[in-house]
């Protein structure tokens, strides 16, 4: 059978137009197969030591074996992580750049800061979810002597102005929880933020401050040398680590009902990161928490992990910035 030159012609032409397209697509293709090819960073908007660093540097070993390249950790602490997150927005977006962020960082920060010089969630694509976090209510009994959280609300109303709580930051999830819960409860205390975790629950330890509503990981070492008393969590269900302390909302106190102050720990990349380098890592980030020894050693410090697709995060992170918002809307806090 001839063929005509034309169709002869249009054949070669397809295949020389299908080999330019495929030469021309290789490289992007390349890169995403290839990806990593060195040390991937995850910049740390908070100080070494405090607890969303305890949960990175807990996941970093794990994370750079199933990666096969190191995770290094970056610390750009200061302003409740926004310097980090400025950071991380203005980054090549080729996932070698990271955010270690927070529901405070990429939620009520974004309703905290006037003046942000980027979006939380239009210049960031969310990777992977990692924990859920609870804060308890801490106490020094020697300077704030109550048992239950009912007892603790009537002797802060007697007193109004009294008492200081700490936090680990303006604008921090420890600030925002116990924010909330004086809104809620019409309590009228002084706050004193400190730079960090660390800082923040030795104010309690020493008494310099009364109270702080911080993380069960951070506060369970003072809470087992009987350095502090514990009066609930902020999560809607009791924490396995402290069993024995009640939460919020089953208190019973006016106002509690339904409180749930937990906070989200995640990774983030700078807008324009390619879809498939964020699908990797989150598989990356899936497969370290689904192992047995990394599920244990977050419960034990009474965390939970959590487990999301991309897109799936990214709802998290909207619907928590909405959550936040109301709160300091509520709080009647700003920060400038």
């Amino acid at each position: 059978m001839r063929h005509s030159p034309f169709s002869v012609f249009s054949r070669r032409s397809l295949l020389l137009a299908g080999a330019v397209l495929a030469a021309s697509a290789s490289p992007l293709a390349l890169a995403q197969q290839d990806w990593p090819q060195q040390p991937v960073t995850l910049i740390m908007g908070f100080p070494a030591g405090s607890g969303v660093d305890v949960v990175a540097r807990t996941i970093q070993e794990p994370l750079s074996k199933k990666l096969g390249r190191p995770v290094t950790i970056d610390y750009k602490s200061g302003a409740a992580g926004n310097i980090a997150s400025e950071y991380v927005a203005h980054a090549k977006p080729d996932g070698y750049t990271l955010s270690f962020g927070t529901a405070a960082t990429h939620g009520s920060n974004a309703a905290l800061y006037k003046k942000l010089p980027f979006d939380v969630e239009a210049d960031f694509v969310p990777v992977a979810p990692v924990l859920d976090v609870s804060n308890v209510l801490t106490i020094n009994p020697e300077v704030i002597n109550v048992k239950t959280l009912k007892e603790f609300v009537e002797l802060v109303k007697a007193n109004p102005g009294k008492y200081n709580y700490a936090s680990t930051g303006n604008g921090a999830g420890t600030h925002m929880a116990f924010a909330e819960l004086n809104s809620r409860l019409g309590l009228t205390m002084v706050h004193v933020p400190y730079k960090g975790g660390p800082e923040a629950i030795t104010s309690v330890v020493r008494g310099e401050t009364c109270c702080i509503m911080n993380q069960v990981q951070t506060v369970l070492p003072h809470y087992k040398a009987g350095k502090v008393r514990l009066l609930g969590v902020t999560t809607a269900a009791p924490v396995a680590a402290v069993k024995e302390v009640p939460t919020i909302a089953a208190s019973g106190v006016p106002g509690t009902q339904g409180f749930d102050s937990s906070i989200w720990f995640g990774i983030f990349a700078p807008k324009g990161t390619d879809a498939q380098i964020v699908d990797n890592l989150n598989a990356a980030v899936k497969a370290v928490l689904e192992q047995p020894e990394i599920r244990e050693k977050f419960e034990a410090q009474g965390n939970a992990i959590r487990i999301e697709s991309p897109a799936q995060f990214r709802k998290t992170v909207h619907e928590n910035r909405l959550k936040w918002a109301e709160v300091v809307k509520a709080a009647n806090i700003s920060i400038d």
